[in-house]
């Protein structure tokens, strides 16, 4: 009897499945009319989206090789993971990368290496890498300062990122002795957990913005006073992701928190529109960034992915004339980065970064510019090679968010505009989030750092020097075409970097020690 029972249970679960797919089933052939395939293909349709939703991650584990994927194939992604947790990052039996591919980098290593005496910092700490210009030096601001690390967290805002992955990277910052980027997305409480902070003002003027939307001096000096780990302003005119587009971020992201940060309605999808509206044109932009330099005494600088040269040049020749204009340039590469933006600004608007940093700093040298300016890269550099064609080139600090992002948990799920995030870092779900173990993921994002800088060092003593400020064009060789398969970074983009003032690392640790402002 007991048998018979359990049979007819069986069949009641499986008449239960039944009806459920049959009602799916007339559901497709009648009622919805979105999708054809599911029209033509009633429930095994349905498979068909399902496959493609995850397709991404089908390919990343299961099809594409270890250098395919793009915008970080495996090992690059490999690399990070191993790095911030301190495991072996190494690899053996030679190189699987195509070294003859167009754009492969190679250093030229010196005959002799530089050698380390017994009392040099970096003989007592392996990591120890700041950076060799000070921001505000030459403008003579108030509060000039002089970064720790040459890499740092680029800007993510609140918002964009959860709680829990901005208040990671805070507290991995003060761990590595870098700073942090905000974003455009206001200076939230989870930038304030001890680390160095760069605070960003988009098109928005999120967190320092009057009831109408517009730029209010009163809200970022109340700002800058209440917060002195905040060292220095940048001001946002475009980012590589989609230049001259400005940004959404959607209502769905949203919450009590981020709306009372930013200023904005709750439920409300939030705008940053593409221009400024405290200024209109060149002249009033250098007006605007001496005005905030005065009004709080700090490094103001200014962040952009690059296209047309005519207004950069405009900027350079007032700066000639009038010795006024931003303490650093940030400029980013048209790969993209971590906002989200249509193919068609993604794939195709403003320069990738090696083309546009060259263009850029090309400008800036022949006005006799390019050593009162830090150069701050951003565009995939967090890689010690990159890096070093970077500094070659004439940048004095790299920005990293995509590869800061991985460190703390990021799987390349490339969902960041969905409030779907896997990982918890690009979404505002609660339960999401709750997987980041915030001390741990601090503790990854600082050894990320320190093993970068590490391995920067080593390059840059392998190539003969004692900082990375002292390559030059000629140290690195690029893959340009068949014919003639590497040049030189001087003969690839045509100018010489200007040599950057430099004594020696234990001049740089002594002056950090007295604040960094010497």
């Amino acid at each position: 009897m007991e048998a018979f029972l359990d049979f007819l249970g069986t069949i009641s679960w499986w008449l239960w499945i039944l009806i459920g797919l049959t009602l799916i089933a007339l559901r497709d052939i009648f009622f919805q009319k979105a999708h054809t395939i599911s029209h033509n293909y009633p429930i095994v349709g349905h498979l068909r989206y399902w496959l493609e939703s995850i397709g991404p991650e089908m390919r990343q584990y299961f099809v594409a090789n270890n250098r395919e994927e793009l915008p970080f194939n495996r090992i690059e992604r490999s690399w990070i993971y191993a790095s911030a947790k301190h495991e072996n990052n190494y690899e053996s039996f030679g190189t699987d990368r195509d070294i003859y591919a167009h754009q492969h980098i190679f250093i030229n290593n010196a005959m002799m290496p530089y050698k380390i005496e017994n009392n040099h910092p970096n003989t007592i700490d392996k990591t120890f890498l700041p950076c060799a210009k000070v921001f505000g030096e030459f403008n003579k601001r108030k509060k000039p300062f002089r970064p720790a690390s040459v890499i740092n967290v680029s800007a993510m805002s609140f918002g964009s990122l959860s709680a829990k992955a901005i208040e990671s990277l805070n507290k991995g910052v003060k761990i590595a002795g870098a700073y942090h980027n905000t974003g455009e997305g206001g200076l939230s409480p989870y930038h304030s957990n001890g680390g160095d902070v760069i605070f960003q003002i988009g098109t928005g003027y999120f967190g320092v913005r009057d009831k109408d939307g517009n730029f209010s001096m009163g809200k970022l000096e109340k700002l800058v006073n209440d917060n002195p780990f905040i060292k220095a302003i940048e001001i946002k005119l475009s980012q590589g992701a989609k230049p001259g587009k400005g940004g959404v971020l959607p209502s769905a992201k949203i919450t009590k928190e981020i709306a009372k940060i930013r200023s904005v309605e709750i439920g409300i999808d939030v705008l940053s529109p593409p221009n400024h509206t405290a200024f209109s044109n060149v002249s009033e932009m250098v007006d605007f960034i001496e005005t905030i330099a005065k009004e709080t005494g700090l490094p103001v600088g200014i962040k952009a992915a690059i296209g047309k040269l005519e207004q950069w040049e405009e900027l350079a020749d007032i700066m000639k004339a009038t010795s006024k204009g931003p303490d650093f340039i940030t400029v980013d590469g048209g790969e993209g980065g971590t906002g989200a933006a249509p193919p068609s600004f993604a794939d195709h608007v403003s320069l990738p970064w090696v083309y546009g940093f060259s263009d850029l700093y090309k400008l800036f040298k022949d006005k006799g510019l390019s050593e009162r300016i830090v150069f701050i890269g951003s565009g995939k550099l967090g890689f010690p090679a990159k890096a070093a064609m970077a500094f070659a080139m004439g940048a004095d600090c790299i920005n990293v968010a995509r590869e800061a992002m991985m460190s703390i948990g990021c799987i390349q799920a490339q969902v960041c505009h969905t409030n779907r995030c896997p990982s918890g870092v690009a979404t505002q779900s609660k339960w999401l989030q709750s997987g980041i173990n915030i001390p741990l993921k601090s503790e990854r994002l600082a050894q990320y750092f320190k093993t970068f800088r590490k391995e920067f060092v080593e390059i840059t003593h392998a190539a003969g020097y004692e900082h990375p400020c002292q390559f030059t064009m000629s140290d690195v060789d690029v893959n340009v075409d068949d014919h003639n398969l590497s040049k030189e970074l001087n003969k690839t983009y045509c100018y010489e970097k200007t040599p950057v003032p430099f004594t020696t690392m234990q001049d740089l640790k002594d002056c950090i020690y007295l604040g960094g402002k010497c």
